[in-house]
């Protein structure tokens, strides 16, 4: 037997003889409590700091695990974190570029009624342990010069300030621009209900105090809700610029048309299903005898977990595909765009059509195979 073998073998009893003693957990189990961070360990981030922005949204800055690799300035990450004993998925951008402390950072806002959001914001203390999974995303700044306007809107500001931190980074002097001319030219058109509830508004100021930008903000409160015919008046020279827009779907349904329309570029980033309008539900039944009756209007999912069954999820919109379940038997809604799938048993496949619990609501009874 070879040395590297001999090697292999007394490795392999090693792991057998550890297991035993730590029966019946892991031997990782027990790494997890003292190096939760260290190389090899499911991917996770301890809490470094929760800064508020406004009443209603807090910055976390986290200590990410080892094997973090990184991130481009607009992407995101989703984050996990255990609630009521239930972990869930959420999508968050990154504020900042990379920093030299090996830190990273996510602005949530605390959506009234959500499960994750309001504790993120107003119950995560620092030395909380959260799961994470690898930044993702396209919605990054372009490697060659160019004229642009970024529109966001309440929260749509996040992967947008991360971008901005990037190319102009604040020092204890200030912000810092770089030396000769600009390799961006920008405008930030930014939309809030009010001026106290902006968040980041006072970074906005700062890179147009120094030149980075041109902030044009509007607040719902002064300048009543943003309209589209007024953005050429907004922005003189919008034909010459690419636009990127961050905010709630409505406004990007309108920005997409508005561009198309007059054959502009447009990139967009939008976390939040646009639900439809609801239909006729039914009830739901699954694979164990019980049934709850499901509304047209209530994500399978969560009208699921309101009745006591655990069910698996992961984003909640629609982009991850953690939930899927076969559905056996009956009708669902997709609530982005009111696609109608159905299934009958006696002409689908034996394991029944995949579907998102998360985006699809009864449109008639249905039978999950959970």
């Amino acid at each position: 037997m070879t040395e590297t073998a001999v090697r292999t073998s007394l490795s392999r009893r090693l792991v057998r003889l550890a297991e035993a003693a730590t029966t019946p957990l892991l031997p990782a189990d027990y790494l997890d409590l003292v190096a939760p961070l260290r190389p090899g360990a499911d991917l996770r981030a301890r809490v470094v700091s929760v800064r508020p922005e406004t009443r209603d949204a807090a910055t976390l800055v986290l200590k990410p695990g080892a094997d973090w690799a990184g991130h481009v300035p607009g992407q995101y990450l989703r984050i996990g974190v255990d609630v009521d004993g239930v972990r869930q998925w959420r999508a968050y951008s990154l504020t900042h570029g990379p920093r030299r402390d090996g830190h990273i950072s996510i602005t949530v806002k605390a959506v009234p009624g959500g499960t994750v959001s309001p504790y993120l914001v107003h119950e995560t203390k620092p030395g909380t342990l959260v799961h994470l999974e690898p930044a993702a995303g396209d919605f990054v700044l372009p490697t060659e010069a160019r004229k642009l306007l970024f529109v966001t809107a309440g929260s749509g500001i996040t992967p947008v300030i991360g971008m901005l931190r990037n190319l102009f980074p604040v020092t204890e002097e200030g912000v810092a621009r770089p030396s000769g001319k600009p390799a961006h030219d920008i405008v930030v058109l930014h939309v809030a209900p009010s001026e106290p509830d902006s968040i980041f508004l006072a970074d906005l100021r700062a890179l147009e105090a120094a030149g980075a930008i041109r902030l044009v903000a509007r607040y719902d409160d002064q300048h009543g809700v943003l309209d589209l015919a007024d953005l050429a008046g907004l922005v003189p020279d919008l034909a010459e610029r690419t636009t990127y827009a961050c905010g709630p779907g409505g406004l990007l349904d309108a920005l997409t048309e508005h561009h198309e329309s007059a054959g502009l570029p447009l990139f967009t980033e939008q976390f939040r299903p646009t639900m439809i309008e609801p239909g006729e539900g039914g009830t739901l039944h699954f694979a164990d005898g019980r049934s709850v009756e499901a509304d047209g209007a209530t994500p399978l999912l969560e009208v699921a977990e309101s009745a006591g069954v655990l069910m698996p999820s992961g984003c909640r919109m629609g982009v991850c595909f953690g939930c899927v379940l076969p559905l056996k038997e009956g009708a669902v809604r997709d609530l982005r765009n009111g696609a109608i799938t159905t299934v009958d048993p006696t002409t689908s496949a034996a394991g029944g059509v995949p579907i998102q619990t998360c985006i699809n609501a009864a449109a008639g009874d249905c039978h999950l195979a959970h």
